[in-house]
């Protein structure tokens, strides 16, 4: 009997703290103990030892009970150990099995990309790409994609610092025109890199970003031009951006 009263304090209280965090200005003891259906002496006992703890506290002048920062301090450890390449894994295997080709995930360190995962796919494909390898971002669709979403000021400086070499015949080298490029990508919320880093090789990407807003990693799949058509492309980039809207949400943006 204990145990069972113990548990539905805890429930009462998990209840109190979801009700508390819905409105800035806090509630009354009054307001809560209507509720959740239980007597005002009761519901202040329980706000009592929330507020013990710092999970929650009163307003001294209004009396109303509101969130506490013990759970800002939580929630910051949990974005701290989340693991992206955790994370990112089922999705990156749904890519994988649903596309049959190369996916990557990388992250932007340093004015380039480090390649963190990649996942071979069904299909032969040779490609430069491994994991913990760099890549440059201008003729990459991991690359392009993340330059597209940093701050022009940042972006700038990479490309200053870093050049627009040619890799490629189809490398774009040319600073105003990769300008033109980025707003597009960043308006359509994909990158594709069109050979542009590798002969005969197409890759889609989109961005991810990580709880406080910012474009940290990029996911990517990679394929022979002959199978990544025009048509194929358009299929697959709604499926890309998914992945990486998914992805962000696990790593707790909430754009």
């Amino acid at each position: 009997m204990e145990k069972e009263n113990m548990i539905k304090s805890v429930d009462r209280a998990l209840q109190i703290i979801d009700i508390v965090s819905t409105r800035k200005e806090g509630f009354g003891v009054s307001e809560l103990a209507r509720q959740i259906e239980l007597n005002k002496s009761s519901v202040y006992r329980i706000l009592s030892t929330l507020a013990s703890h710092g999970y929650i506290e009163q307003n001294q002048e209004s009396g109303r009970y509101k969130l506490g920062y013990k759970l800002l301090e939580l929630s910051e450890r949990l974005l701290e150990s989340i693991d992206l390449r955790a994370e990112a894994r089922p999705y990156l295997k749904e890519l994988e099995q649903l596309t049959n080709e190369v996916v990557h995930l990388v992250v932007y360190n340093q004015g380039e990309v480090v390649y963190i995962e990649k996942l071979d796919g069904n299909e032969t494909l040779r490609m430069h790409s491994q994991v913990g390898k760099r890549a440059p971002m201008h003729c990459t669709s991991v690359g392009k994609v993340i330059l597209a979403h940093l701050p022009s000021e940042e972006m700038l400086r990479i490309v200053e610092k870093k050049g627009l070499a040619r890799h490629t015949e189809h490398t774009i080298t040319e600073l105003d025109a990769f300008q033109r490029h980025l707003r597009e990508i960043r308006q359509n919320g994909y990158a594709v890199d069109h050979e542009e880093n590798e002969q005969g090789i197409t890759c889609i990407a989109a961005p991810i970003f990580g709880f406080n807003g910012k474009v940290t990693a990029a996911v990517s799949i990679s394929g022979p031009t002959i199978r990544m058509t025009e048509q194929r492309l358009s299929e697959l980039k709604w499926k890309i951006m998914e992945v990486g809207r998914n992805i962000s949400r696990r790593l707790g943006y909430k754009g």
